[in-house]
């Protein structure tokens, strides 16, 4: 009997599978939309990700991990365009979890680096490198709030929506980022530099 009963449980589970699996036309459909939603705005994702985590690996793993919980509940979205500021909070969601691991803590810093290929933006001539590394230097949160509001240029509400805070935090935070951001901008970077 006992060599029976393993035999009915896998019957059971593909009997169960079968029944819930979607029609053949619609998973089609929806890995289509999926794909073509990947292809248009992957790269713009990845940009927005590496922004608020600081970090090209870390913001590939984050937003594989957005990507995956998208195309899980991707018949649930209803508002089509609303789906990048769905992403978008996945990402600053997952990238907060990130910092409260007790292993990114016990992370230590080295002199040597290890080798690696660099990644540079096509559009960078430099100025702009040395800027995001100053942003990098924000807390978290304000530097989500930066990339959200000055970098997708979102308003105050959409936001204070994607973060899932008051509109007044967004504009103190940003208020806060801005001050550290002109406190910590190399002279050389400062806009006024620019009109000497």
């Amino acid at each position: 009997m006992s060599a029976r009963a393993p035999v009915r449980r896998a019957e059971e589970v593909s009997v169960v599978e079968t029944d819930q699996a979607p029609p053949r036309g619609r998973s089609e459909r929806r890995d289509a939309e999926f794909t073509e939603y990947l292809a248009a705005r992957q790269a713009a994702l990845l940009r927005t990700a590496y922004l608020v985590c600081g970090d090209r690996d870390q913001a590939e793993d984050v937003l594989q991990t957005a990507l995956a919980k998208l195309y899980l509940s991707w018949d649930k979205v209803r508002d089509r365009g609303a789906i990048d500021a769905y992403v978008r909070r996945i990402v600053v969601n997952e990238t907060t979890s990130a910092w409260r691991r007790p292993w990114h803590r016990r992370e230590r810093a080295t002199d040597r680096l290890p080798e690696t290929a660099v990644h540079h933006d096509q559009y960078d001539d430099g100025g702009s490198a040395a800027l995001w590394d100053v942003v990098r230097s924000l807390p978290p949160r304000a530097r989500a709030v930066v990339v959200l509001r000055y970098y997708e240029q979102l308003s105050e509400a959409e936001t204070a929506q994607t973060l899932g805070i008051s509109v007044g935090t967004v504009k103190s935070q940003s208020n806060r980022a801005l001050r550290m951001l002109r406190e910590r901008t190399p002279d050389h970077l400062h806009p006024r530099e620019e009109e000497r």
